[in-house]
């Protein structure tokens, strides 16, 4: 059974297997549209504006009770300034997931350059994103992260994904026509993310939503170990359950349901939300915190993004933990039907293949 003391780290950070830091919340883009430049940009830095008031305050009573920070020159105090503020900015966003196929990664670019020329290190921030099944051919894998760079502004990416476990044709429809669903070899395309990782340009690699079955294939060669993004789904247990067992930090994408099925309005949840004084939301993120992984929740709203961050510092008893934790499963929202099945000619004809029926 879960535990509501399955916490991060230092609350804020996970760590995964590399020893690599990635913040417990993040900002998730997916379905972000034209506000993505601006939501990222808000998301990292309006926490920064947000401290400077607590930072000037903290400076005054410092200079008031010690002489040597009084007697310090003007470098040392902004050295210290700066310090202060990157050791309080660890409850704000530093984590932005992104992906290829979303057809945003040049404005989260944006979002990025302007967060960076405002004063953010590249170092305090976590960058994701995942390449296509387009691109899982061996040859495509270190072209794909390069159009990746480029458009994001960066010199390397923190996170870097297999989206999901198939290869497709260029062009393949939705549904996949015959022979559009390529044979996908995935210990070949790993080696080759391996070496991104040598060379550099990305600091871990990892997948997103396989089953237990290819996950277990891939721990046979991975010299590199995975992480792992998935949908909660409400719970997901078992891959979450086989992920602990290797010892590989799970990422939630839309911890609060999505538009098919919008877990804040369950009333289960806002019961709990209510007790809290907390936001249906808030709970959601916290629950999936609690449960031992970090969250990549998404919205384009200004305030939303804050308050989505406000779930330091408290903590969701045991027992409303465990009531979350009894919500009945739903089906799989996200089955990748529309992108991998063809019910006639195959190679998967159903959705349960997709996920080796695993459900």
């Amino acid at each position: 059974m879960a535990s509501a003391k399955a916490m991060a780290q230092d609350e804020h950070h996970f760590v995964l297997k590399s020893g690599h830091a990635i913040p417990a919340v993040g900002l998730g883009t997916w379905r972000a549209g034209s506000d993505t430049a601006h939501s990222v940009q808000t998301a990292i830095t309006e926490v920064y504006s947000a401290y400077l008031p607590y930072l000037a305050i903290y400076m005054r009573r410092s200079v008031q009770h010690t002489n040597q920070v009084a007697m310090a020159s003007k470098p040392i105090l902004s050295v210290f300034a700066n310090n202060l503020i990157v050791n309080h900015l660890q409850a704000g966003y530093r984590h932005v997931d992104t992906a290829a196929q979303y057809g945003i990664e040049q404005e989260v670019g944006k979002g990025l350059k302007a967060a960076m020329e405002a004063g953010i290190n590249r170092k305090d921030l976590f960058v994701t994103s995942k390449i296509w099944c387009t691109n899982l051919a061996p040859e495509r894998v270190r072209p794909a992260l390069k159009n990746t760079l480029k458009d994001l502004q960066l010199d390397y990416i923190d996170l870097y994904l297999i989206h999901w476990p198939f290869r497709l044709k260029d062009g393949a429809h939705q549904p996949p026509e015959a022979g559009e669903v390529l044979e996908f070899d995935m210990e070949a395309v790993w080696r080759e993310m391996e070496r991104l990782v040598t060379d550099g340009l990305v600091k871990d690699i990892g997948v997103c939503n396989f089953s237990v079955t290819k996950l277990n294939r891939l721990l046979q060669s991975a010299n590199i170990p995975p992480a792992m993004e998935m949908h909660p789904g409400w719970k997901n247990n078992k891959i979450f359950e086989a992920c602990k067992k290797h010892g590989i930090h799970v990422t939630a994408y839309s911890p609060l349901g999505s538009s098919e099925k919008n877990l804040a309005h369950d009333p289960v949840v806002e019961k709990i939300a209510n007790k809290l004084n907390k936001t249906p939301g808030q709970v959601l993120i916290k629950w999936a915190l609690q449960r031992g992984t970090s969250v990549i929740p998404k919205s384009t709203k200004d305030e939303r993004i804050k308050e989505n961050m406000q779930v330091f510092g408290w903590e969701i008893p045991e027992e409303d933990f465990q009531v979350l934790c009894g919500i009945k499963d739903e089906k799989r929202v996200l089955t990748g039907e529309e992108l991998f099945v063809n019910k006639t000619h195959g190679p998967y004809k159903s959705a349960s293949e997709v996920w080796d029926n695993e459900d």
